[in-house]
């Protein structure tokens, strides 16, 4: 059978629901979308500006601003888009793929990034003295890229595999954006070996990930145990605790997606929100609500607009 597809256009069907929620449903998504793209803007802006976030924790919480305000546009304004009319739902053959290929390589990055900034505290906590010196900019650089880098090998590894095979016969998406497992089912060949490598290149990778995680602060509750005043351990469990809310957030929808036997599309449909739509928004809520440095430095800012309005 010829690999070329017979399939010009998808049919997402979007989230399982009454029609008579299209409308509160969008206004809620659109609120949601909105409040991530400025508070993401804002976390930059802030980090930006203020010369004393300019340290290894800030560099990285500026990729995952980033990150998670570009994960956030390549799905939510096409669920906007099919709750606004029956129309919005199509898609075409080149734009799901290249929305798998977003998808997955933001989606992969900011898992890398966590694993980078778990070890960033690690060093922080661990190693205060030395911490400088072991995180130079130079350091933070090649973490950093690596992680996109690697999130790019990981994205397009996936996006070729799934996109090789012929469609030529259904084609409703069932979900809200368009993923590999969804998109398997519509194939008109064998996919064993693709749901192999996504079992691997999904979630072996992102287990390994979360695994790195936990041994990282496993590590940080020893050191934080052995700091004999409780001001300081609680000002190092204060630091990780936002880090740890986000992550859980993170990694846990993305293992019962992708590590579970079988799929069940209204579920994984549900369930996706939380990491597609609500991760990035915690990103943030939890880094300004929970931290003294950037409340401080929001402050500041404030007080130099007001200053200026002033004038």
């Amino acid at each position: 059978m010829s690999n070329v597809s017979l399939v010009t256009t998808f049919i997402l069907t979007g989230l399982p629901h009454a029609p008579a929620l299209d409308t509160p449903l969008f206004a809620i998504f659109l609120l949601i979308y909105v409040l991530t793209v400025l508070g993401n803007l804002l976390i930059l802006l802030v980090i930006r500006l203020d010369s004393r976030l300019h340290t290894p924790m800030y560099y990285f919480l500026t990729n995952l601003s980033f990150i998670d305000m570009w994960f956030s546009t390549v799905t939510v304004p096409k669920m906007l888009m099919t709750l606004a009319s029956p129309g919005g739902r199509a898609i075409s053959f080149h734009s799901c793929m290249a929305q798998l290929y977003c998808f997955h390589f933001l989606g992969s990055t900011e898992c890398f990034l966590y694993t980078v900034m778990s070890y960033d505290r690690y060093l922080a906590i661990t190693y205060p003295l030395r911490y400088a010196s072991m995180m130079s900019g130079r350091t933070c650089a090649l973490l950093a890229t690596s992680t996109w880098l690697s999130g790019s090998l990981h994205s397009a590894v996936q996006t070729i595999l799934t996109f090789r095979l012929p469609f030529c016969g259904p084609n409703q998406i069932q979900h809200y954006f368009c993923d590999a497992p969804p998109i398997l089912k519509l194939a008109c060949a064998d996919t064993s070996a693709n749901e192999r490598v996504i079992f691997v290149n999904i979630g072996v990778v992102a287990s390994g990930c979360f695994l790195l995680i936990v041994l990282s602060y496993v590590s940080i509750v020893c050191s934080v145990l052995r700091i004999r005043t409780s001001e300081g351990r609680h000002r190092a469990f204060q630091t990780c605790a936002s880090h740890c809310i986000v992550v859980l957030c993170f990694f846990g929808p993305g293992l019962f997606i992708y590590l579970r036997p079988g799929s069940r599309d209204a579920v994984d449909g549900a369930v996706a929100v939380f990491y597609t739509v609500l991760t990035p928004l915690l990103n943030p809520v939890v880094y300004t609500l929970r931290n003294k440095e950037v409340k401080r430095a929001l402050l500041k800012l404030r007080i130099i607009s007001v200053l200026i309005q002033g004038k």
